[in-house]
């Protein structure tokens, strides 16, 4: 009797080290989904839906924060990472961006005064509010309005031909150039987004993954 007792009380005291031991191995963080593939696919992956853009304001998109502190907000940012040459600011603060380089691809051209450039988002806030973003969180909408973590998301332009653009989405805008770019980059930000597309743009990104030959990677949001 004693010697089962002994083998019961190391077999409890052997499951009660596996038992700590699984406990105290932390959890595999949740990865987010990279899509890889070509345009056409890329398209195909996007699902189709009327858009409706009811209730839309371009407050419920809180832009241009300083999400990490510094105080540079996201313009200030974009403009960092996309200048050809060093900037300057406008005070010693360095939180304005004053002058650089860019280079505006939607019309090939290139400015040094920061006044002249616009950020855009290559799909825009009305766009994805339509497209599904009605339904997020405001922190969501925050994050879209302020994506540092994909070059696509946000893009500096020349500030007239972004206002041109205004909320358009392809079947009635595209760029005077690099067409190709331009319908790859907007079908990665949905995919990344999760945001739909309604017949008429779904038509006008077909008819360009046809004929342009871009492959997209993206990790979704």
């Amino acid at each position: 009797m004693l010697r089962s007792r002994n083998v019961l009380t190391h077999l409890l005291l052997t499951l009660g080290v596996v038992l700590t031991v699984l406990l105290a191995v932390p959890a595999a963080p949740a990865h987010a989904a990279t899509f890889s593939g070509s345009l056409a696919q890329g398209v195909a992956a996007i699902p189709t839906a009327a858009e409706n853009n009811a209730g839309y304001d371009r407050a419920l998109f809180p832009h241009w924060v300083d999400a990490n502190g510094d105080c540079q907000n996201t313009r200030a940012e974009v403009l960092i990472a996309e200048a050809d040459a060093a900037v300057t600011y406008t005070s010693s603060s360095k939180c304005t961006v004053a002058t650089g380089k860019w280079f505006s691809y939607y019309d090939r051209a290139t400015w040094t005064n920061a006044a002249d450039i616009d950020i855009d988002h290559m799909v825009p806030l009305a766009e994805a509010w339509g497209s599904g973003a009605k339904g997020w969180t405001t922190a969501r909408r925050q994050a879209y309005a302020n994506d540092l973590g994909d070059s696509r998301t946000l893009v500096g332009v020349t500030d007239n031909v972004n206002q041109a653009k205004s909320d358009q989405d392809p079947a009635t805008w595209l760029p005077t150039y690099d067409k190709c770019r331009y319908v790859a980059e907007w079908v990665a930000v949905k995919i990344r987004w999760g945001l739909t597309a309604d017949s008429a743009e779904k038509s006008v990104l077909n008819s360009y993954a046809s004929s342009c030959s871009n492959t997209i990677t993206v990790t979704t949001a």
